[in-house]
């Protein structure tokens, strides 16, 4: 069966070259294992870089854009698949539902409020996810590929806010210093 597995980034291209080099590994090794990528549409920046490298190594990409883009861009878009939705919240939406596990490489504020997006879910257990035969249920995961420690911060805030009583459990994050330790939290 094949995995379905989000990939949020920016679409601009960082300074830090590792990033750009992780980005292009990340949909390889996607594609050469079989999984399709779903991710917010864009062939600028990183988005660009991700889903080219899938497509350039054979795989699915299906790319979900909101119609607030002009027709020119929407069409201008080299994917496999493409699901257009009205707004960039239906997009998060519809990528929410559709996947499988979520993967963060270093991004944006857009970037951010992707993976809180399925940190909420997963925290009210509307990610979607399966419920076990006794009843818990089965959280999707949150990877962040946290390249040169870009997510420290992150992390640590979201340890206080753990240890501060204000979130009930990890929320499915997780993170990983390379595409191959991503890659190993997904099975």
């Amino acid at each position: 069966m094949k995995r379905k597995i989000a990939v949020f980034c920016g679409s601009s291209m960082p300074r830090n070259e590792k990033i750009v080099n992780a980005a292009r590994e990340l949909g390889r090794r996607m594609a050469e294992r079989g999984d399709v990528l779903v991710y917010g549409g864009s062939n600028l920046g990183l988005m660009g870089v991700v889903s080219g490298a899938a497509l350039e190594a054979g795989g699915h990409v299906v790319g979900v854009i909101p119609t607030l883009f002009s027709e020119d861009i929407i069409l201008s878009q080299t994917v496999t698949e493409l699901v257009r939705v009205r707004t960039m919240a239906e997009r998060k939406e519809r990528i929410l539902e559709m996947c499988d596990a979520f993967i963060a490489l270093p991004g944006g504020i857009g970037t951010i409020d992707e993976v809180s997006e399925v940190m909420v879910a997963n925290q009210l257990q509307i990610a979607d996810g399966k419920r076990l035969l006794d009843g818990s249920y089965r959280q999707k995961p949150m990877i962040l590929l946290n390249i040169d420690g870009y997510y420290d911060s992150f992390l640590e805030q979201m340890c206080v806010v753990k240890e501060e009583g204000l979130m009930r459990s990890d929320a499915g994050l997780v993170s990983a210093a390379s595409v191959e330790e991503v890659l190993c939290h997904i099975c």
